[in-house]
């Protein structure tokens, strides 16, 4: 997953703001693991506390719980934290597709993108290794150009087929 929940405007810290400004910790803890609960209770309580003295140092509190909160989240997932990314950032087109899926009860749409991403990879690099095939009688370099095409959209396709039937989420991460 590109770095969406590490961003400020993430799923991850819309609900640690949301946590923050309804004084209600049950908002964020579904995105933490339970071992990194504990953490994320005293960071809260502590933040809570500091709000109050004032707007910088509610400023301060609240960007030192997003990071907490990020960065027990991404250690759930096993993946290192890196800092808070700006809001705003180009995700592409499949997490905007799958947050409408969740929203509105329905795969369709997102299907629609994911299949035609792939139609578009698949003819691409289906084409180039066509074209190229038609020179590889031309010599060992023009054989050797159609056979890493060729072999690099067998590759590709496989990968892509053990991306789609893997396990969603690593057996570390709580569904």
């Amino acid at each position: 997953m590109p770095p969406h929940c590490d961003s400020l405007d993430g799923p991850v810290v819309t609900a640690a703001r949301k946590a923050l400004e309804e004084r209600d910790i049950d908002e964020i803890l579904p995105y933490v693991p339970e071992e990194g609960e504990p953490e994320v209770r005293e960071a809260f309580g502590l933040t809570d506390k500091v709000r109050t003295l004032g707007q910088e140092a509610r400023e301060v509190a609240d960007r030192w719980f997003f990071e907490t909160v990020v960065r027990v989240h991404r250690s759930g997932e096993g993946a290192p934290f890196t800092g808070l990314k700006p809001a705003g950032l180009d995700v592409g087109p499949v997490i905007p597709a799958a947050e409408r899926a969740l929203d509105a009860g329905s795969a369709d749409e997102l299907t629609g993108v994911l299949c035609e991403i792939i139609r578009e990879q698949v003819e691409e690099r289906h084409g180039r290794a066509m074209a190229l095939k038609e020179h590889a009688p031309e010599g060992v370099a023009a054989a050797r150009a159609y056979l890493e095409a060729g072999l690099g959209l067998q590759v590709w396709a496989h990968h892509l087929y053990k991306q789609a039937i893997a396990v969603p989420h690593p057996p570390t991460r709580r569904s």
